[in-house]
């Protein structure tokens, strides 16, 4: 599904432009636990915007397990918690209140999420992981919980001639129990690592959700990573593991660009020409993970980037 935004050309803004498309499959699994949020214009949903932010914008996956309440939930909570959060009125460090807000939001929606879920009778053992793409003017902050993920592509000068090479830029780190920092932090507060699983259960180090292994150090405090968008940004793709179950990052980048590089020739002539060759590149692939055997759910958000 294409989902074009509302937000202003960039010769009025001197912003990126930014064209999300989205798309879900259910793979072999009898529920689609995934979700998502596409917000183009953040802005909609404050009262008033810091004196410096001009432009909000959104993007998320939320990988569900156990259930699909807690990504749900998350995708319908976690951007309006960050809006009454974040930053108003003159500041000195806006850098810091942003990633502040994040952390912030994050954890209200684990303990608004946490509140609910204790309150059912059988009472819900749901987790989500997350990847959050925030975009502040032009700077792009990513926070994330678990093992979904968000990629850069980008274009860089290579050496001191005209040659240029594509580089896929991590935004994210995934949080399982088997690597060390991780491990440790659970194994202090109680819990034990099994079979690269937390009580040889739970895939994910960092959630939220999963009242049950709260207490054994599974936590919803989110990586966080910045960048600023430059005109030699091409995309960014944010997906569930789903697609890097059977993608590297790296070829997940070289699949966009092998379906775009067909219509190359027609996007200067008609910029619908672009976003429809966007839009095939995201449906593509994640129908090519599961063509591959993925048998996971497969959410993928491609994010178009353009001066």
């Amino acid at each position: 599904m294409d989902l074009f935004g509302d937000l202003p050309e960039p010769s009025q803004t001197g912003w990126a432009r930014l064209r999300a498309h989205v798309a879900a499959r259910r793979g072999e699994r009898e529920e689609m636990q995934d979700a998502h949020v596409i917000l183009p214009d953040l802005n909609t949903s404050m009262s008033s915007l810091h004196q410096e932010v001009s432009r909000l914008a959104y993007f998320a996956v939320f990988d569900g397990h156990g259930g699909s309440r807690a990504s749900h939930f998350a995708a319908e909570h976690l951007h309006h918690t960050l809006a009454l959060k974040f930053p108003k009125g003159e500041v000195q460090n806006l850098d810091k209140l942003v990633r502040k807000c994040l952390v912030d939001a994050f954890r209200q929606t684990d303990e608004d999420f946490l509140k609910k879920a204790s309150s059912q009778k059988p009472v819900w053992k749901d987790g989500t992981t997350a990847t959050c793409m925030l975009v502040v003017n032009d700077d792009v902050y990513v926070a994330n919980l678990g093992d979904s993920r968000a990629v850069l592509c980008r274009e860089e000068q290579e050496g001191q001639d005209d040659n240029k090479k594509i580089v896929t830029l991590a935004l994210s780190r995934e949080h399982n129990p088997t690597c060390y920092e991780e491990r440790m932090r659970i194994q202090r507060a109680g819990g034990t690592v099994r079979d690269g699983r937390v009580f040889g259960t739970l895939e994910v180090s960092r959630s939220i959700g999963d009242g049950q292994y709260k207490r054994c150090g599974v936590i919803c405090t989110p990586d966080l990573r910045r960048c600023q968008l430059s005109p030699n940004d091409k995309f960014f793709i944010l997906a569930c593991d789903g697609l890097f179950k059977v993608f590297t990052p790296e070829q997940a980048v070289t699949f966009v660009l092998s379906v775009l590089q067909n219509d190359t020739a027609e996007w200067n002539r008609d910029q619908a020409w672009k976003e429809a060759s966007f839009e095939a590149a995201c449906q593509q692939l994640a129908s090519e993970a599961v063509r591959r055997g993925c048998a996971d759910n497969v959410t993928v958000i491609l994010v178009s980037i353009d001066f």
